[in-house]
């Protein structure tokens, strides 16, 4: 559930956001995946996510990002925004969905649409709460003031990026929420469970585009995790699947279990420890 997002490229534009890219992962996992999103007229939604289940609100416009990449990390820029999401768009038998993933981009998901669902493994990415958009569109971290929206989420997702200076936040998070994972692009990510952190190396790759890696891990992360309840195999799978994400443009990369299976053979080496 969120925004999939016109992500503006010199050549124009390309699908993006976490609702595109945990989709796509987890379709190309073999699940059957519906995504709940607002778009403008103008995007084509159904072609460009042919094997996905829609329930998808129109929209006046179709939330667009400007994402550039530096020696700073990523600077992003908002250009357009879809109106934002409610428990109404989504259809009641996806409530209680084996698997479930509330991926915000900017604010549009409620934050209490986590205490809507019953699934049995539900996944939060923090991101879309923790952005603020300044006059200029410009996308700037913020500290989450409001209602919690981690409440009754089995594992929360989040950045070093999404953290920014509030790293006072994840104190919070990790009493709350049984498990947290935190990614740290090429530096790989942190997950806490049972009381303690453990860290995982990012899997070597050709970095092309970084962008939805994040999401990708998230999704692979839930989708094994539902398979083994084993959250340091869970894990391996997730930056497997993130490493060959970025290896290609968009949506291009994202990988079948057998692909990822076999960057994971490639290399023991990178396990939770």
């Amino acid at each position: 559930m969120g925004h999939v997002v016109r992500d503006m490229v010199p050549e124009g534009w390309r699908l993006g956001g976490t609702a595109t890219f945990a989709a796509v992962q987890a379709e190309r996992l073999g699940l059957s995946v519906g995504v709940v999103t607002r778009v403008g007229v103008g995007l084509d939604l159904p072609a460009a996510l042919p094997n996905v289940t829609l329930a998808c609100t129109p929209s006046e416009e179709s939330t667009s990002f400007q994402n550039a990449y530096g020696k700073g990390g990523r600077q992003q820029r908002v250009i357009g925004r879809a109106g934002p999401l409610s428990a109404a768009d989504v259809p009641g038998e996806w409530l209680s969905a084996p698997i479930a993933l509330l991926g915000a981009v900017c604010g549009e998901v409620p934050a209490g649409m986590s205490g809507e669902f019953t699934s049995p493994l539900l996944g939060v990415s923090a991101q879309g709460w923790l952005r603020r958009v300044d006059e200029g569109g410009r996308v700037q971290s913020q500290a989450w003031e409001g209602e919690s929206f981690w409440r009754g989420a089995d594992v929360l997702f989040v950045s070093d990026e999404d953290v920014g200076p509030n790293s006072d936040q994840v104190d919070r998070w990790t009493r709350d929420v049984p498990i947290v994972a935190m990614t740290g692009n090429r530096r790989g990510a942190r997950v806490y469970d049972e009381g303690r952190w453990r860290s995982i190396a990012a899997f070597p790759a050709e970095e092309v585009d970084p962008t939805g890696a994040g999401d990708v891990f998230a999704t692979a992360f839930l989708v094994e995790l539902h398979m083994t309840n084993d959250v340091a195999k869970a894990s391996r799978f997730a930056s497997a699947a993130a490493a060959c994400a970025i290896e290609a443009t968009g949506i291009d990369a994202i990988a079948t279990r057998t692909v990822i299976e076999e960057r994971m053979d490639a290399d023991a080496s990178v396990v939770l420890q």
